[in-house]
């Protein structure tokens, strides 16, 4: 028992030093791309194919976060009499919350699986050991336009979603259920600050790298057949989903913390 016990620990910490590794070159090689012209083909390549194909999955699941919000709150704010309130609440949890994590994980699903599958039959097929034979870091290469074309508009698709999220609140609330839809706009201007946009933003580009580094480093390192690239796209999703959250409660933990610290007042209500 207690050989099977440190056989898992120490599989655990070889397993986390290997992603610290991979994740310090991505990160290198990254920040390299950026500044270096010759990389930005392969960055706009993967911004087509991550952030512009994933629009419409996006502008579904915003909408429908939005219009599902609204039809659930109305019967309850409208007993109390705060259903031209319905702005507020529509457009406060989809900017705080549902709409960065839901955008996220689409993209964990959407993303992510394709990252991992690509990448993944690379490996199996032995191209990225092909591409590190021509003398060619894989991981810049290869890893680096994937991660920062997630890092460049996983932000902008969630203020999509958040857009979409509020017309869809928008349309239940005004269209189906008949509130005042000044009263609809003016709520959601006033409840909504910058300070929660950016929050949002803020996320994104936390969401967007946890993703595009999961994927590509169990890509990287699954095993070999159909059965390992498969496996690999289940454990990369899982892995994006659980870090989603984690990075959720602890961006909402420090963002309530340095509001409050900075707008005290406000930070109360």
């Amino acid at each position: 028992m207690l050989e099977v016990i440190g056989a898992k620990v120490v599989q655990g910490v070889g397993n986390t030093g290997r992603f610290g590794r991979f994740s310090w070159q991505t990160f290198l090689a990254g920040w390299l791309s950026l500044v270096r012209p010759r990389a930005w083909p392969l960055i706009w390549v993967q911004m087509n194919i991550i952030g512009v194909k994933s629009v419409p999955v996006v502008m579904l699941t915003g909408a429908f976060v939005g219009a599902t919000l609204a039809i659930q709150a109305y019967d309850q704010l409208a007993l109390m009499g705060l259903e031209e309130r319905m702005g507020q609440l529509v457009g406060l949890s989809v900017v705080k919350e549902l709409g960065p994590v839901l955008t996220a994980v689409m993209l964990a699903g959407r993303v992510g699986g394709a990252l991992t599958a690509e990448l993944g039959t690379m490996n199996v097929t032995e191209q990225i050991d092909a591409v590190r034979s021509m003398g060619t870091n894989p991981i810049r290469y290869l890893v680096a336009p994937r991660v920062m074309a997630c890092l460049l508009l996983t932000p902008l698709l969630i203020i999509y979603a958040d857009l979409l999220g509020i017309f869809g609140g928008y349309a239940v609330s005004v269209w189906m259920k008949g509130v005042n839809a000044g009263a609809y706009w003016s709520f959601t201007a006033a409840a909504v600050e910058l300070w929660d946009v950016g929050l949002g933003i803020v996320k994104g580009f936390f969401f967007g790298v946890a993703i595009a580094v999961i994927s590509c480093y169990k890509g990287f390192h699954c095993r070999e057949g159909a059965e390992g690239v498969g496996q690999a796209c289940t454990e990369a999703f899982v892995a994006s989903f659980i870090s989603i959250l984690a990075l959720n409660l602890a961006l909402a933990m420090i963002g309530k913390a340095v509001y409050a610290t900075f707008w005290p007042l406000q930070g109360l209500l």
